[in-house]
């Protein structure tokens, strides 16, 4: 998670929408399009690793419900 740590999760969520909504203009060029694909892969990572750490953060002070 080192680039995770580098950005927010609100702002790798907020630069995902950005990637998503230049795709779906369809104005860029097929090399750009493809940088644009990589970084929202990459930024999805980033928001999937700071949800999963999350995630495993509330499951650690969660009680456990045995009975």
């Amino acid at each position: 998670m080192s680039e995770a740590k580098k950005i927010s999760y609100e702002a790798a969520r907020d630069e995902l929408a950005q990637v998503v909504e230049s795709l779906e203009e369809g104005s860029a060029t097929l090399e750009e399009s493809l940088k644009l694909w990589e970084r929202g892969e990459e930024l999805a990572k980033i928001c999937q690793e700071w949800l999963d750490g999350a995630k495993k953060k509330l499951d650690a002070v969660k009680p456990t419900s045995d009975s």
